[in-house]
């Protein structure tokens, strides 16, 4: 059950043009800073260490702004969230990494241009499909959900040897 005053959860969620807007506002801007934070730790660790180093920290810090800032859920993100996150993260990975593996095998020499445009194509793919689970799953509020459980049935049942009562003695 969700507390409406803890964390100021008593907010309504954002509509999906603006969480979408902060959606890419909070991801690409992780997305910019991590890029950075790899260079400068590839400068002490293999390039595939500290990539996947930067990713888990960037996909943490993204799912704790997404849970607060983008999708206005009630205060930190859950451990449910955050691997529900990291696993759409992983998929995300998997897309890009497979769309220019493609491209490598399609193409023999693609150039900047072509493999920006294929990487950026799969990464904006991946993005929008990430956003519909992020906000219809993975921080959904639970209003609309709730909505369907049925409401538990409570029966009375009579002690062996106790009279039934009245409704009404007047009827």
């Amino acid at each position: 059950m969700e507390n409406p005053t803890a964390h100021g959860s008593g907010r309504q969620a954002p509509g999906a043009l603006l969480a979408f807007a902060r959606f890419v506002l909070c991801g690409g801007g992780i997305g910019v800073l991590s890029s950075f934070a790899v260079a400068g730790l590839a400068a002490w660790l293999p390039w595939a260490v500290a990539n996947a180093l930067i990713t888990v920290v960037s996909t943490l810090i993204a799912t704790e702004l997404h849970a607060r800032f983008t999708f206005g859920a009630a205060g930190r993100a859950t451990w449910r969230q955050h691997t529900q996150s990291a696993g759409s993260a992983a998929v995300a990975y998997a897309v890009t990494s497979t769309a220019m593996l493609a491209l490598q095998l399609l193409v023999a020499s693609p150039g900047a241009v072509v493999e920006q445009v294929v990487y950026l194509s799969a990464s904006a793919l991946t993005g929008v499909g990430r956003f519909l689970l992020l906000r219809l799953v993975v921080f959904a509020r639970g209003h609309a959900r709730s909505a369907t459980v049925p409401a538990p049935v409570v029966a009375t049942v009579p002690r062996p040897g106790s009279r039934p009562a009245t409704l009404c003695p007047a009827a």
